[in-house]
């Protein structure tokens, strides 16, 4: 019975941080379509910053950048379509 109430937990707690997660993400990038602005925009902005993009793709409404910073981190990042604001960091 321990068992079955400590997977039963597990479950709910990882249902739960998921949902926050996605929930999230949708909170910050859910501006129509014809409010974002282009790709080129963002990808100015991070080379005047010293950035190396690879690859910039639309992923859950939000623009996902990959790409080398000025420092020399791989990362790959979300930014708002609308105000180009960084969302969620993940370095490899």
């Amino acid at each position: 019975m321990k068992n079955a109430t400590t997977l039963a937990t597990a479950f709910a707690t990882l249902l739960v941080a998921s949902t926050i997660a996605a929930s999230a993400n949708e909170e910050r990038c859910n501006a129509p379509m014809d409010q974002w602005q282009p790709r080129e925009t963002l990808q100015q902005k991070l080379e005047a910053e010293g950035w190396k993009i690879k690859n910039i793709k639309t992923e859950d409404n939000c623009y996902e950048v990959y790409a080398i910073t000025q420092d020399g981190k791989r990362v790959e990042i979300y930014f708002d379509p609308q105000t180009l604001d960084q969302i969620k960091p993940r370095k490899d």
